[in-house]
């Protein structure tokens, strides 16, 4: 497994962020479809020495496009949407697309998100990136469990979990249950710190995140065989993003140490 970092902890001009992230010693970045990167994937590469690991889908979507909706062409700009992203996150040799639920849970909207999901992750293997849901408190699949049982409900060879260990600690689950629980299913992990109630994407251990749990996170990743991307997520709003994204990257390269975590 590796290490990678969202770009919107900082909110400096795109160059300088990329700048900065080489400085605090990244090699790998997410990033949303609307990141203003200069140039492709060999200019990133050649020029920062970064590589982008994934691309979060649930920004940019036009306001007339929605996969859970009511309205037939409605889903498919939502898929049409999600296409997009793929296709800029394979142009960037990047292998994972993320989105995040709607709100509504009725039984015939979720049915609804289930067959937009099923013909997105369809698209996606066919570029060879995958796609996958981030289990979210207060929206319509709130829990890692709820999440998962969506996931192999739906049963798409290209669908998984995206797991976050801030939003566990919001859903009171243990994360490694939910690791050994996804299993292959889960195809990227996002780690952030918060006080047990708030989404808010503090550096890790400076809320309820113990290094125990945190290293007991990298046992089970380790356990499942998992190979993908373990990506910082913290709030630009913190007082010093740049200072806790330093802070966070030691400390997840010091507790996954053992656990074959490249840096």
């Amino acid at each position: 497994m590796y290490l990678s970092c969202c770009v919107w902890a900082l909110t400096a001009h795109p160059s300088e962020v990329l700048s900065d992230m080489r400085s605090l010693g990244f090699h790998r970045i997410d990033i949303r479809p609307d990141f203003l990167i200069e140039g492709d994937a060999r200019t990133l590469r050649e020029t920062y020495s970064l590589s982008v690991s994934s691309v979060a889908a649930s920004f940019g979507v036009p306001d007339d496009a929605a996969l859970e909706s009511a309205d037939a062409d409605a889903r498919r700009r939502g898929v049409a949407h999600i296409g997009t992203v793929v296709n800029q996150c394979a142009a960037l040799g990047a292998k994972v697309v993320y989105l995040v639920p709607g709100m509504d849970d009725s039984p015939a909207t979720l049915s609804r998100y289930a067959e937009s999901l099923e013909q997105a992750a369809e698209n996606a293997a066919a570029h060879g990136v995958r796609l996958c849901i981030e289990h979210f408190p207060g929206t319509a699949l709130p829990t890692a469990s709820a999440t998962l049982d969506f996931i192999n409900a739906i049963d798409h060879p290209n669908l998984g979990l995206l797991f976050d260990i801030g939003h566990v600690q919001m859903s009171g689950e243990d994360p490694a249950e939910v690791i050994k629980a996804a299993g292959s299913r889960l195809y990227y992990v996002h780690l952030d710190d918060n006080d047990g109630h708030g989404d808010l994407h503090w550096a890790l251990l400076d809320g309820v995140l113990t290094t125990e749990s945190l290293r007991d996170t990298f046992r089970a990743l380790q356990d499942i065989g998992y190979v993908g991307a373990v990506s910082l997520e913290l709030s630009p709003a913190l007082d010093d993003p740049y200072n806790a994204l330093e802070r966070s990257r030691q400390i997840a390269i010091d507790c996954g140490s053992d656990f074959a975590l490249e840096p």
